[in-house]
């Protein structure tokens, strides 16, 4: 089955998966967890209501009940599992993935993230290959209603917007659920009506083809900002008043002012290994902050948190984690603590955009995808030329490699649910990165 990957259960259904996998997935995961009691919610994909009843006829097989969520972001899930004490939930999801795709992401106790190093690795062995023997006390079903204190928690979070005029693009996904509850009418909103099917671009907001709509928004109503989540509301990404879409790690510094301002030095917030450079040096020299580096994705990045006790922290992909949030990741809240931020700089003349020039001055290169096989020996061939060419600064050796030099650095690693090599890299200066890159390029070409 090609549906386990590292951080979730993910990929095309009935073909990576299929309804009895489902089926055997919910049947395990009582044991798997110790869980008799299991929260699920899904996204509103057209094959969720058959994940659903599929997963909820594993759940009560095994004998354990399901507590039904409904339609739910994935922060929602989050907060629930968390809030109200599960050992388990599933939140039925492909996240950003086009609309054929589905999927389940497992939390356990305080949603603490199942990835493949931390049970999926045994779920999966369990559905190829455990047996099956229904119970004969089946589990209940029971409806969750937590929605309504949900968003007083997102509202309570709120400062004063007036100010702002925003932009919003629910992409069609879950985040249409709240959007209008928490930030009320005075935004512009397009797509959050919310559609399965997505029939106005694919909820990957990384992609910056799927952010042009929002950019014409933006540029159109005058807006200082324009916010925009991905299919399942864990991610959100921002458009500055010019209509550029922001570099999500360069969110992590910003955030910065909402959460370090007036702290002792010494606060922890965590970034992953692909930010940029600028993150670290920013948050130090403002905030006296101490920052953290760590692999990519939730299953690695909220345990992390929780580890090192940091404040906040955040990925390149759009997810921000947050300690008050249960060291969990939320498209919302993070959307709400930016729009703060951004109404607070503009009281004292500040735009967006300045304040993202302010911060960062690195070129970047966007990740790069190469679809080759031999992974591991392009990574090691770059690492090896330019060891011996230049004097490394800084060396990471977790998902994938980091290399520092004084006036650039790149990080080259496998993608964990894509058959890619993913390369990226920054530099002083746009011909020192044209450079690196086109060196970079004619490395991995050597290899298929």
């Amino acid at each position: 089955m090609g549906a386990f990957h590292a951080y979730d259960i993910r990929g095309i259904y009935n073909k990576d998966f299929n309804q009895e996998d489902v089926y055997r997935i919910g049947y395990f995961l009582p044991q798997l967890l110790s869980a008799n009691k299991i929260l699920v919610g899904r996204d509103a994909r057209v094959s969720s209501p058959e994940i659903f009843a599929a997963l909820v006829r594993g759940i009560n097989d095994a004998g354990a009940d399901v507590f039904d969520i409904g339609l739910a972001t994935t922060p929602l899930v989050y907060y629930t599992t968390a809030k109200l004490g599960f050992k388990a939930s599933v939140q039925i999801t492909a996240s950003h993935n086009p609309k054929e795709y589905n999927g389940l992401k497992i939390s356990r106790e305080n949603a603490l993230p199942v990835g493949y190093d931390s049970g999926l690795k045994e779920l999966e062995a369990l559905v190829l290959g455990g047996n099956v023997e229904a119970s004969t006390k089946r589990g209940s079903i029971t409806p969750v209603k937590v929605k309504e204190e949900y968003l007083e928690f997102l509202k309570s979070k709120l400062e004063d917007l007036s100010s702002l005029k925003i932009a919003v693009d629910c992409s069609n996904g879950m985040a249409g659920l709240f959007v209008r509850q928490v930030l009320g009418e005075a935004p512009t909103y397009i797509y959050d009506d919310v559609d399965g099917t997505f029939p106005n671009h694919e909820p990957n907001p990384l992609d910056e083809s799927n952010v042009a709509d929002l950019k014409a928004l933006v540029n159109h109503t005058k807006s200082d900002i324009g916010v925009i989540f991905d299919g399942d509301a864990d991610r959100v990404m921002f458009v500055d008043e010019k209509g550029k879409f922001v570099s999500p790690d360069l969110i992590i510094a910003l955030l910065g002012h909402y959460f370090l301002e007036g702290k002792p030095a010494g606060q922890k917030v965590l970034q992953d290994i692909r930010s940029s450079k600028a993150v670290g040096e920013y948050l130090r020299k403002n905030f006296g902050a101490e920052i953290h580096t760590w692999r990519v994705g939730r299953a690695y990045a909220a345990l992390k948190l929780r580890e090192i006790d940091g404040i906040y922290g955040g990925e390149l992909a759009g997810h921000y984690y947050f300690k008050d949030f249960f060291y969990s990741d939320s498209g919302m809240l993070a959307a709400i603590l930016t729009l703060n931020v951004v109404a607070r700089l503009k009281s004292k003349g500040i735009s967006f955009s300045e304040a993202i020039a302010g911060i960062s001055s690195y070129h970047n290169s966007g990740e790069i995808n190469f679809k080759i096989v031999q992974k591991q020996e392009a990574m090691d061939a770059i690492k090896k030329h330019f060891e011996e060419t230049e004097t490394v600064t800084a060396f990471y050796d977790f998902d994938g490699y980091r290399l520092e030099f004084a006036d650039w650095w790149l990080n080259v690693r496998p993608s964990n649910t894509e058959p890619y090599l993913r390369f990226l890299a920054e530099a002083t200066s746009d011909d020192l990165l044209a450079e690196k890159v086109r060196v970079v390029k004619g490395i991995i070409s050597n290899f298929k």
